[in-house]
């Protein structure tokens, strides 16, 4: 993009020294951005001062303060996060991207060594690593730059101060509006081609769902609390009809969404990835199948990339890489098909759940807690979901919409091994409000199930080792409730004998917490402290009636049937060695090391078939579905879900 601030005949917005002039007047009032040019307004609440600069800021720029609103809404639902970037480098309230200062190059998923596939029946699959090439960087991951340019502001103010970060998105509107050909003013309607270019899709199809979302949130109408304390209010504009007819100049490329499965709502383009031999007899990165009609989809799994946008496209358009069906792009949310839902991805590490599921990657890295998830990429992600879900018939809970830590090991051999994203600040609770399932009180006070949901913002943890081995992470909020085995913060965290090593604090260790949106059955209380069943022991939680972290729930749950004293935990729901048929290897069905004692309940997400799909060789014509005669329930077992035998428990209501 042109920088038009320089171009002669040109109005280029307020002069430096105008703006510069308002930044005295800015560090004088805190966030308070006054009109440029113009005396500046009394000091607002200090609650207010965000919601003032937006109002000067579109003063300034001649920007209608709804539409910088709108902007900034789906960027980063107004939030400043302290000056941190988001996972692509972009910073403060308007998302102003800087990504060569604020990225640095990651592997893919570092935080675990599972093998992808999952498959006891192939050798284990290893991935390499991926990170952000920064030699080059698209036009939407320099932003920052553009709008210090344009401003006459100095990149640190634009990276850390709100209200200088609220003007220089102004100023990317109003260049991207003289761009193309369009009037300043007042009129949000006009603005359509404008907040579309500010996405910084290249291609038609992106830009328009990108303006499309924005504009639903301006007719919507929002209002919140901000991470800094701010409360902000767009007020709802339900009559308003953008013109889009000015996109139609800005030059895109057109895109294709040919050969996607996405909803019309999304901007989706199909990259696939390749089912292709590369010697030895060895092929990748995914298999053939013909699902639904060969088994059904049952999970949805959300996983983050743990690299960069191109560098995640590359490796899954590599044959000897991994695969999954679609990634999602955190600065305006579009989305990258890879493979068909028919087909069957690698991607979550246990095959049973890879051959009844769809990956979903989000460009993100578990670790940093503060490389925050944009309100664009929650929101594509939840369409997208809404669409399989229903699609598929998938339950929207927490036992079928998966994250990768959630996803059990296969044996007990690869528990350890086990991925950890998207990690404990992944919102789900906003992230259920978008799919139009909110999480929510079911039961009465003393029912015998509960549904984690604290706080996300208010609710912070202490993480260690996000950067340095056992240095505590940067507070933020979480998802993540931590466990106890007494009723005290004093005493041991819960322990996990599957991962066999003492539990910790570790933004990676799941021992000893648990998740928003998962439902665990009742073991006990004391006071303000809950005791759930988990991992075959109490475990406890601190849950204050003035600010809970859990909400009372119904729903069905699991106990050994009677006779019984426990009952073995699978990590796969594999068929019976008779239900093999001949040149098909019968696959182990191992218990892993957990049990469930009688007394104890656990939640169960339902009844599932032992079933085992035999995809290991290039020609699909050996590929088959085998059935056995067993069922099995999924249980909400500790952080991640397990499966036991139906035959060896009984189901009541909680």
């Amino acid at each position: 993009m042109r920088d038009l601030a320089t171009e002669p005949g040109r109005a280029a917005g307020p002069s430096r020294r105008a703006v510069r002039g308002a930044l005295g007047a800015l560090a004088a009032a805190a966030l308070t951005l006054p009109l440029l040019g113009a005396a500046p307004d009394p000091a607002p609440p200090a609650t207010a001062r965000l919601q003032q600069a937006f109002a000067s800021a579109a003063a300034a720029y001649d920007v209608p303060e709804s539409v910088l609103l709108g902007v900034s809404y789906l960027q980063s639902r107004w939030d400043a996060h302290g000056g941190a970037p988001s996972v692509t480098g972009g910073y403060g309230p308007m998302h102003l991207t800087d990504a060569r200062t604020a990225l640095a190059s990651a592997g893919h998923h570092a935080s675990g060594s599972e093998d992808p596939r999952g498959d006891d029946a192939r050798p284990a699959l290893r991935p390499s690593e991926l990170g952000l090439d920064t030699a080059e960087l698209p036009d939407r991951l320099t932003t920052l730059p553009r709008a210090a340019r344009l401003t006459g502001l100095d990149a640190e103010t634009l990276r850390e101060d709100p209200a200088a970060n609220v003007a220089g998105g102004a100023a990317l509107l109003a260049e991207a509006q003289r761009r193309l050909g369009e009037p300043a003013g007042d009129d949000p309607a006009d603005w359509y081609g404008a907040v579309a270019l500010f996405s910084g899709a290249d291609d038609q199809a992106s830009a328009t769902a990108y303006a499309n979302e924005v504009f639903a949130v301006i007719r919507d109408g929002e209002e919140r609390v901000t991470d800094a304390g701010q409360r902000v209010a767009l007020d709802a504009d339900p009559d308003l009809a953008p013109d889009p007819s000015a996109l139609e100049r800005a030059g895109l490329r057109e895109g294709s969404s040919a050969g996607t499965e996405c909803p019309r709502t999304v901007s989706c383009e199909w990259i696939p990835a390749p089912y292709e031999e590369f010697g030895d007899g060895d092929y990748g990165n995914h298999d053939l199948g013909n699902r639904p009609a060969s088994q059904r989809i049952r999970y949805i799994v959300v996983h983050d990339t743990e690299g960069a946008w191109e560098g995640v496209l590359d490796m899954v358009q590599d044959p000897t890489y991994v695969s999954w069906q679609y990634s999602l792009r955190s600065t305006d949310g579009h989305i990258a098909q890879h493979v068909k839902a028919k087909d069957v991805a690698w991607h979550a590490g246990n095959w049973y759940v890879n051959a009844a599921s769809i990956g979903l990657e989000h460009e993100g890295f578990l670790t940093d807690p503060d490389a925050w998830y944009t309100e664009a990429m929650y929101r594509s992600s939840a369409r997208l979901v809404t669409y399989l879900a229903g699609t598929y018939g998938i339950p929207l809970d927490r036992q079928h919409i998966l994250g990768h830590d959630t996803v059990p090991g296969t044996t007990t051999a690869t528990i350890p091994g086990m991925h950890t994203d998207p990690g404990p600040y992944w919102d789900w609770r906003h992230y259920f409000e978008l799919l139009g399932s909110p999480l929510k009180a079911t039961g009465t006070k003393n029912s015998g199930v509960v549904t984690i949901r604290p706080d996300y913002a208010t609710h912070r943890p202490v993480f260690t080792g996000c950067e340095t081995a056992g240095e505590p992470c940067a507070p933020h909020g979480s998802s993540a409730v931590r466990l106890y085995s007494d009723h005290d913060v004093n005493s041991p965290l819960i322990r996990d004998v599957g991962l066999g090593s003492t539990p910790t604090t570790g933004v990676n260790d799941l021992s000893s917490r648990v998740s928003t949106g998962q439902q665990y059955a009742v073991a006990d209380r004391w006071g303000d402290w809950t005791a759930i069943w988990y991992l075959g022991q109490k475990a406890w939680f601190h849950n204050p009636a003035e600010n809970p972290v859990a909400v009372p729930a119904r729903a069905r749950v699991i106990t050994p049937r009677e006779g019984l004293e426990s009952v073995p935990v699978y990590g796969r729901a594999y068929p019976e060695a008779s239900a093999y048929p001949p040149g098909v290897p019968a696959q182990t069905v191992s218990p892993l090391p957990y049990k469930v004692l009688a007394g104890q309940r656990y939640v169960t997400g339902g009844k599932v078939p032992a079933e085992y799909y035999y995809a290991v060789t290039f020609d699909p014509a050996s590929h088959q579905v085998v059935r056995g005669k067993e069922q099995y329930y999924e249980v909400q077992f500790g952080h991640r879900v397990g499966f036991v035998r139906a035959a060896d428990v009984a189901v009541v209501s909680s």
